[in-house]
């Protein structure tokens, strides 16, 4: 399918607590399409400090509070030309996403080990779609034992507009 691919990332964060790792917002006009989720860690590297954490990837429809706390990126084009991204993305919300008066629907949830990172790369039929307008996250769901300095990038689509 057609559209234009950004990058977006967080570098050398300190996490402490639970948090929305990024937070997507589409366009009133376009389709996003989250194509790859890639973060890993750069602190933890003795078997003692080792943990497994849960993570989710969240949609929220209708009127759904955004997380605060974080900061506002701008995403990066993968092609020559393309202009700026539509998407506003948002890392490191230390207060995550809430229903409000909309809803949150999990369309992922699993964990990983933090030796190993979060890589999600899905087929194409089961990636992470944000439909014009709606919020979608990508949230440690659990705080972590000790500080840990994350670095990542989300890769996604925008079609439409």
């Amino acid at each position: 399918m057609p559209g234009r691919v950004y990058t977006a990332w967080l570098d050398a964060e300190a996490v402490t607590t639970e948090l929305d790792f990024f937070e997507l917002l589409a366009d009133t006009t376009e389709v996003v399409e989250v194509l790859e989720i890639d973060i890993g860690q750069e602190t933890e590297e003795g078997d003692t400090q080792a943990e497994q954490l849960s993570y989710k990837l969240v949609i929220g429809k209708g009127a759904v509070t955004s997380g605060s706390g974080g900061s506002t990126v701008t995403p990066e084009p993968h092609q020559t030309g393309f202009g700026a991204a539509d998407t506003t993305v948002e890392t490191i919300n230390d207060t995550k996403m809430l229903a409000g008066s909309g809803t949150l629907h999990i369309v992922h949830a699993s964990a990983f080990h933090v030796a190993v990172g979060l890589r999600w790369l899905p087929t194409p039929d089961c990636r992470f779609v944000l439909s014009p307008g709606e919020r979608g996250t990508v949230e440690l769901a659990e705080a972590p034992i000790d500080s840990i300095t994350f670095s990542g990038v989300i890769k996604f689509k925008e079609i439409g507009g």
